[in-house]
This record gives structure tokens, sequence and C-alpha cells, in this order.
């Protein structure tokens, strides 16, 4: 395959640090990315990328409820987030316009990634995909290109300061997500519901007390419902945010983790996060280290 890159630089610490809600969840047409010019012979023939390449199209798995990560109004004709600009890296190098109609970006929720992916409906997921190891006995998952953890998300007048506050209590997240079978192994009772929007319409009604997941998307969400939602608690679990593409499809493995080291070195990655997620008073984490592809 003639798409390798040394994989001795990948990675350096791995906390993210988010101390505010900064600029998270702003809107924004995001960064210019511009299609490499020359696929022709880059990939090896019978692979994904030289089908997608050949083809010209793309078709990417992306949350449209998530502000900062993956998020899309009516209004938009493209969804916004730093998962869409890591996307728009990867489909630029496929030698795609990534601003172009070429690219689809199909809605995921959490229940269908999987299989979206096993039905070849998407190429790729980029969608605050957690890597685990029972995905990833079913599809394919590299990377994490950003590590972030379960936080809790509660009205701005709740007395509730963490996860030990809701013991017992009802706490919304996404079903089929990490986040809520996390809420129950905290001693909450988890509450799921369809989208994260939901969950967080649910927690401004009084339907539930808070909600849970990754602490990113929550900052988007308070900064979204700004002066009635508030971030509490420290970080409870690690999330590995990776890219998720076809089991059997897994020459992709070197190709996305390939991309994405040449991203975090030449400070691409950097400014994606701070387009998308970054903001006075949140510090741009370094690049996370990428797991080995299974060979």
């Amino acid at each position: 395959m003639r798409v390798k890159r040394s994989m001795a630089a990948a990675g350096f610490g791995l906390a993210l640090v988010l101390a505010g809600c900064g600029e998270a969840g702003e809107e924004g047409e995001g960064r210019e990315v511009a299609a490499e010019e020359d696929c022709a012979d880059k990939f090896d023939d019978g692979t994904k990328m030289a089908e997608l390449a050949e083809s010209g199209e793309v078709t990417v798995g992306v949350k449209y409820d998530q502000p900062g990560l993956g998020f899309k109004d009516a209004a938009a004709d493209v969804p916004s987030g730093f998962d869409i600009e890591i996307a728009k890296i990867l489909v630029a190098d496929l030698c795609i316009d990534p601003s172009s109609d070429n690219v689809t970006w199909e809605e995921t929720i959490s229940d269908n990634r999987e299989p979206f992916l096993q039905q070849g409906r998407v190429d790729m997921v980029l969608a605050s995909y957690s890597i685990t190891d029972e995905r990833r006995e079913i599809v394919g998952q590299t990377g994490p290109y950003f590590i972030t953890g379960q936080q809790i998300l509660v009205p701005a007048d709740s007395d509730v300061e963490s996860i030990e506050d809701l013991q017992g209590e009802e706490v919304c997240s996404v079903s089929g997500s990490t986040s809520i079978e996390r809420v129950e192994e905290q001693g909450a009772v988890p509450a799921p519901a369809d989208t994260y929007s939901a969950c967080a319409d649910d927690v401004l009604n009084g339907s539930v007390p808070a909600m849970s997941t990754d602490g990113a998307i929550l900052l988007g969400l308070a900064a979204q419902n700004e002066g009635e939602l508030k971030v509490v608690g420290e970080e409870f679990s690690e999330e590995r945010i990776g890219v998720g593409y076809p089991q059997e499809a897994p020459e992709m493995c070197e190709w996305i983790n390939g991309v994405l080291e040449e991203a975090f070195e030449d400070g691409s990655w950097a400014e994606a996060f701070e387009t998308t997620l970054g903001g006075e008073d949140v510090e741009t984490p370094e690049p996370p280290e990428l797991d080995d592809c299974q060979s």
C-alpha cells in the first residue's frame, strides 16, 4: 500500500483541559480544507480508499445535535464542529472537496453507527464515537483523535455538584451510548433519550435533574443555553474518540492513522480544535497517541 506514514511521532499528553465554556457551540463555516489534487495511483487497487477516490464521492456519518463537535441547524448546508473538521481532513486526502456536494453528511445517532457501517450506508463515522473493545468486534475503529471524559449537566440553579449527588436519581443520556452505561455504574438511574438535545430539553423542563455524557458535548449544550444550564463535577471516565470504518476494509486503519498523524504534525488538528471547541478559557490539548492497527 502506498499510503503509509511513520507512526513514531504520534501522541504526547492525553488530557483534554476544558476550563470553561469558552466559545464552544458557536456556529461557523469552519476551516477551508483544500482537496488533494492527484490521487491517481495514490492508493493500491482494490482498497476502499481507491474506490472512494475514483468515485469522487464519500458518505460520512456525523452527529447533528452536538454543538462544538457535530451540529447542524435547519438553515445550514453542512454540519459544523470538531468531528466535522477532522472528517474534512480525511475527505480532502481522497482528492474530494469537503465543501462540495460530493460529500454526503449522513446524520447518525448513537444507536445506528455500527448498523450504518455494516450496511454500507456510510463510508466512515466521525460522531463522538468512543473506541471500545465491544465495537471493535463488529466494526473498524481507529484513532483516537480526541480524548474527553464524562461529566454532568444540570440547571444553572441546581445544587448538584457531581455524579455522587445523583445516587438513585434519574440521569438522562442517549440510548446506545457508553455514557448511559456509566450513569448506571455510578449509581444513578439511566433515563434514555434518542438525542443529546432531547436530554438537554428534559433537563431544562425539569423532567430529569441532570444529563451526562462527554464533557465537550455538555460544554457545547451549556453554551447554547447560556444562563440556563451548567456543567459540574470532575470527569469520571475517559472517552477515546475515534473514526469508525467498515470492518471489511481494514486497510482504512493505516490510511486514517497516517492522515491524523500528518494533521497532528502540521498544526491542522490544533487549528481544527481551536476553530470549534477552543476559546479564551480553553487550553488546546496535545494530540493523543494513536492506536496501532491490527495486522
